[in-house]
């Protein structure tokens, strides 16, 4: 790998002036001109130091480096050094001894003297180490069982006897000529007695062992504990009965094509979840009842437009998320989601009662989600105990935009803790002392949207402080052991990710910069701050964009559209964006005279609930209505002439660039493509079905959603581009979408495939080709 340390080519770097246009070539190389900003970024046991990962020379493969905070500078360190090195747990915090496993090997370290201490080494596999209340108990998992040492006496016990399936009873053979034989001969009843009595004196021993408990599945989570080790629960999941897709794999080392299997489609089929509770003392295994959650059977408002029958014959299939533990009572709280994602249940489960009690029940016609909740069924959203057994913090689009709540389940009291207006929490994080919560938030007002800051709300007055080096851009912060300190991962929208330290105060303390990352090409151009505009749509919603404005001078008087993708991101922000590319992209763009127009279309994120779900049951709906609406907004207000507007993106933004083409021809005057969905029935199950429900129940929303329905529309001129070995959006979207276009004899559209690439290209050759086309695209046709 080349180190790109030269100047660029065609940039005057006198004042930081730009005086030529940029090279196309050194900007999709990437982090080569770019540089490599640090990863990974870690604690120290003892706080007195900061480990991260970070390639500052470009080589292969990132390295582990060390900043000391009483020397104030950092050191790379050797792959020996680097294997001994352990990084604080928060879950630890309260231990005087800090536990991992590796490659099959349970060991501690002494948080005060540095020692450290081998406990068990094994061939099978060590993992999932958990903590007792007890110092002296440490849990952990081998295969299927949980199993505790006492690190006083070096004992290791089995606390779990968990098998697969259904216990297999022997079936007795009780025909007439076995009860004869018993009848007439003394000989077999001596022998059957004798059989009863050793069978009885073998169940019989000195140690006691968990009794075999059959599960009623091949296979389960991780085992959780709790902190009495009294009582663990697992969750079980029965598959759906889905089919896997498969991708194709052509340039390979031996020369012949490689089949890989890959995810499913979108169905009806839902997977289920259940939570087995293990009550230890008792050695009996219970199934928790999760039947009198509220609408448990209730169908989606999309099914009883037309259904007179209201509800469910059956419970609908759930998702159960790992629980969280009180410390000193046998309670545990739990989010649960159905599997359509239209409900999420808060449960408190007492184990000792082996029951379930709802606390909160959330509903949302359209799905579930938002930051710090999560619209993925299996991601946890945020949720902790305060006080321990009493009071909880979690999060709901309640107000429509994501905050924080707290539960009091003594006075059965729901409290919004930071009633604040359009601004959405994305992380919580309890102070050790319980008496604060440490906010990262994102405003969703013009002036102050597209920044990530951090701040402190007191639990005791309900304060709250923000803290004033942390505003701006985006600011990712970890606390130190004793959270005098804080690592914050910092950038701006013309500034990569850095690592900075700070003391943990809200005002007076120094943000200070710790790693240098840039490349020297990439300093010597002087990258700008996109304004951030508000748009209003035709509906009366403000749209926000980021806008790259050319120079009066080399305005051209067209525009490009880029629209970002997952449909759920944000993009229009003042922090350095995942679309680092594209970004600099739009600066060549704006140096040629193009105006670039980045939008935070309908259902991206940071705008609340209403944003979020517009385009339920109907993507390429509302979503592509904003890009006509700032289409007129450009023409209106920047002087973009009408019929020379194009437009570009990837994945969701390739979906919403055939929609555009497809269902408002000459509206925009060329697209380019990249790595499309052009048939959500042929997506994955997780992303479409929160949108569109599912194609056996939903159709004509797959119908409207599909740009493939649309084919016969294409009128301006279109340039596709898709990666062979793509697993998200597979190559077989773009093929179809071709055969369609074929069979219709339609002209004027492109198909470029690159046979390595996945759904994220790799390789810079890739990336420039990609964009070579995308830019003679646009000067063929807007100039």
């Amino acid at each position: 790998m080349k180190n790109l340390l030269f100047g660029l080519i065609a940039i005057c770097t006198s004042t930081f002036h730009v005086c030529a246009q940029l090279d196309l070539k050194q900007i999709m190389s990437g982090s080569d001109f770019v540089g490599n900003s640090p990863e990974s970024y870690a604690w120290s046991i003892d706080g007195q130091s900061i480990y991260f990962y970070w390639n500052p020379e470009n080589k292969i493969g990132s390295n582990l480096y060390q900043y000391s905070i009483k020397d104030q500078k950092y050191t790379k360190l050797s792959d020996s050094e680097a294997s001994s090195v352990v990084f604080f747990d928060a879950a630890q915090r309260d231990f005087q001894r800090q536990f991992m496993s590796d490659e099959g090997v349970l060991w501690s370290v002494d948080k005060a003297t540095g020692l450290r201490q081998t406990h068990l080494q094994t061939t099978n596999g060590v993992y999932n180490v958990q903590r007792a209340k007890s110092p002296t108990i440490v849990l952990f998992q081998q295969g299927d069982q949980v199993y505790s040492l006492d690190i006083q006496s070096g004992s290791i016990r089995q606390l779990t006897n968990f098998n697969a399936g259904d216990k297999k009873t022997q079936q007795k053979d009780s025909s007439f000529l076995e009860k004869q034989q018993v009848e007439l001969f003394e000989f077999i009843r001596d022998k059957n007695e004798r059989s009863t009595y050793y069978k009885k004196q073998g169940e019989t021993s000195r140690f006691s062992f968990p009794k075999e408990q059959y599960v009623g599945a091949t296979s389960w989570s991780d085992i959780q504990v709790d902190p009495s080790v009294n009582y663990a629960v697992l969750r079980i999941t029965e598959e759906a009965d889905a089919k896997p897709t498969s991708v194709e794999q052509f340039v390979t080392n031996d020369g012949f094509t490689k089949h890989q299997l890959a995810r499913d489609k979108v169905s009806a089929n839902e997977p289920n979840q259940k939570m087995v509770l293990y009550q230890m003392g008792a050695d009996s295994l219970i199934y928790l009842d999760f039947s009198k959650l509220t609408d448990i059977r209730l169908k989606p408002a999309y099914l009883r437009e037309k259904d007179t029958v209201s509800q469910y014959k059956q419970d609908r299939p759930l998702f159960i998320h790992a629980v969280k533990f009180a410390q000193n009572k046998p309670l545990a709280l739990c989010d649960v989601r159905s599997s359509d994602n239209k409900d999420r249940w808060i449960v408190l489960i007492n184990m000792e009662k082996a029951s379930v009690q709802e606390i909160e029940h959330q509903h949302d016609e359209a799905w579930i989600g938002g930051p710090g909740i999560s619209s993925w069924n299996e991601a946890d959203g945020n949720m902790e105990w305060i006080e321990d057994g009493e009071s909880f913090y979690f999060q709901s689009e309640e107000t429509g935009y994501s905050t924080v709540y707290q539960y009091e389940l003594s006075k059965g009291k729901k409290t919004c803790l930071w009633p604040v207006a359009k601004t959405e929490v994305y992380e919580v994080r309890i102070s050790k002392d319980r008496k604060n919560l440490y906010l990262e938030y994102n405003p969703c007002e013009i002036g102050k949207t597209g920044h990530h800051a951090f701040g402190k709300l007191s639990l005791e007055n309900l304060i709250f402080t923000p803290y004033t080096n942390l505003q701006v851009g985006y600011n990712e912060v970890m606390l130190s052991p004793d959270e005098k300190n804080l690592i914050v991962r910092k950038s701006f929208a013309n500034k990569p990710w850095e690592l900075y330290i700070e003391q943990n105060n809200s005002s007076k303390s120094i943000l200070k910069q710790i790693t240098h990352s840039t490349t020297k090409a990439f300093d010597a151009y002087s990258w700008i701050d996109p304004q951030v505009i508000s748009i209003p749509a035709s509906d009366g919603v403000a749209i926000f964009a980021r806008i790259y404005e050319p120079a009066k001078e080399t305005k051209n008087g067209a525009a490009v559209f880029f629209v970002h993708g997952a449909g759920y991101l944000q993009n229009a922000h003042h922090y350095w964006s995942t679309y680092y590319r594209e970004y600099m992209f739009h600066h060549l763009l704006r140096e040629k005279g193009y105006t670039v127009i980045d939008l935070d279309y309908r259902a991206s994120e940071g705008y609340g609930r209403d944003y979020r779900t517009a385009i339920y049951r109907h993507m390429g709906g509302r979503d592509l209505e904003d890009f006509v609406d700032a289409k007129a907004f450009m023409v209106k207000n920047y002087g973009i002439d009408a019929n020379r507007v194009g437009m570009y993106g990837g994945s969701y933004g390739g979906f919403i660039t055939l929609m555009a083409l497809l269902t408002k021809p000459n509206e925009f005057a060329c697209g380019a493509a990249l790595r499309s969905v052009t048939d959500w029935a042929h997506y994955n199950h997780e992303y479409t079905n929160n949108i569109l429900n599912s194609p056996e129940t939903d159709p004509e929303a797959y119908r409207k959603s599909s740009p493939i329905y649309f084919a016969e529309n294409l009128q301006d001129p279109l340039v596709m581009l898709h990666g062979m070995v793509d697993d998200n959006v597979q190559f077989q979207d773009v093929v179809r979408l071709s055969q369609r276009f074929i069979e219709l004899g339609k002209k004027d559209w492109d198909l470029a495939v690159y046979p390595v690439e996945s759904h994220g290209f790799k390789e810079s050759y890739s990336w420039y080709d990609e964009y070579r086309r995308i830019l003679e695209l646009m000067e063929k046709n807007l100039k």
